[in-house]
């Protein structure tokens, strides 16, 4: 009888313990995991305009002689993108007050947008001039409708426009050259 007592409090005892160890394993499987809060609200994302296809695509086609439009399509994965937009921003600060209009139109996949593109917008202070296309919805002959020499195939691309007179840039580009196509705009009456 004394065995059988013995061995059912042993076997108790084993399974309080393998509870406790589970408890335990769990408790420390919460202290180690990280929480991940999201860096941007609802409302920092929602500052950011999408355009459709065709509302781009009346943006582009835009023909207002007084106002030198500079749209540089770009998306936050692309390093030639990042290297340039310094030089941008910078042109886009020289040029306040005067008649110039600067947009940054990001081709990022739609789930990077409320992330990586924010934050871009942000880290540059260009929330205001960021324009998001769902790249996704771009086709063929929305490439030929709006431009001369881009078919979409890579980017950085710079469009530069007044009236009618049309800068097409496939590529990164250099501050020097950025200077002088705008000072080009700029100084034709």
């Amino acid at each position: 009888m004394k065995k059988i007592i013995f061995y059912s409090f042993l076997s108790i005892s084993f399974l309080a313990c393998k509870k406790n160890d589970e408890k335990v394993a769990e408790t420390q499987a919460k202290e180690d995991s990280i929480i991940v809060e999201p860096t941007k609200s609802e409302a920092d994302v929602a500052e950011l305009v999408e355009f459709s296809p065709e509302k781009m695509s009346a943006y582009i086609q835009n023909k207002n002689s007084d106002t030198l439009y500079v749209t540089n399509f770009f998306a936050t994965w692309c390093g030639p993108c990042m290297h340039e937009i310094p030089f941008f921003h910078k042109k886009m600060e020289e040029l306040q007050g005067q008649p110039v209009k600067f947009t940054f139109v990001s081709l990022d996949n739609k789930n990077v947008w409320a992330t990586d593109v924010s934050d871009f917008a942000d880290e540059f202070n260009i929330r205001k001039n960021v324009t998001l296309l769902d790249g996704s919805l771009l086709n063929t002959e929305f490439f030929k409708q709006n431009f001369k020499t881009w078919d979409g195939g890579a980017i950085p691309f710079t469009l530069i426009k007044k009236g009618d007179k049309v800068d097409e840039t496939l590529g990164s580009m250099t501050e020097d050259a950025l200077n002088q196509k705008l000072n080009q705009f700029l100084s034709a009456k």
